[in-house]
């Protein structure tokens, strides 16, 4: 019992990094993007990348390891549909996750370059920013549907 209070509270508080990180950085990063000033958005794409390294990278792994491990314990199928949509909504927040991160990475090499020159933000950063945003809405849609079925757990 000790062992699934454990891991349940393990996965309740990776999950809520997980969706606070993103939420988080993709409000500061979408503000920052939008005030156009290549020094704020160089600064605050630099520090979402970061949280985005420490936080949801760890994250990401936690959660379906103490997800699964929690199914284990209660003798829950893995064929369970809740599971596997859970599981299925899971990859594809992360499918949209992996392009984020490299266009993050891209957005903040094109801000710090425009900033070092005093120069306004590319057009590939808004390109990029198009993507980032196509990307992050499927993925931030998938993970609130996957918390509806981590609660309701329907059948």
């Amino acid at each position: 019992m000790i062992d699934y209070l454990v891991v349940k509270w393990l996965h309740i508080l990776s999950s809520t990094l997980l969706f606070g990180t993103g939420i988080g950085t993709a409000f500061y990063m979408f503000s920052a993007s939008l005030t156009r000033d290549s020094t704020v958005a160089a600064a605050v794409t630099r520090n979402v990348v970061t949280a985005d390294w420490i936080f949801t990278a760890t994250t990401i792994v936690i959660q379906p390891l103490t997800g699964f491990y929690l199914v284990y314990l209660a003798e829950i199928p893995v064929t369970s549909k809740w599971v596997m949509w859970s599981t299925v909504l899971y990859l594809i927040a992360g499918a949209c996750w992996l392009p984020v991160v490299w266009l993050q990475i891209r957005m903040h090499q094109l801000a710090a370059d425009a900033c070092n020159r005093r120069d306004e933000l590319p057009p590939l950063y808004w390109q990029y920013f198009r993507f980032w945003i196509g990307l992050g809405i499927p993925a931030f849609i998938a993970l609130v549907i996957v918390f509806y079925l981590m609660v309701a757990k329907p059948v």
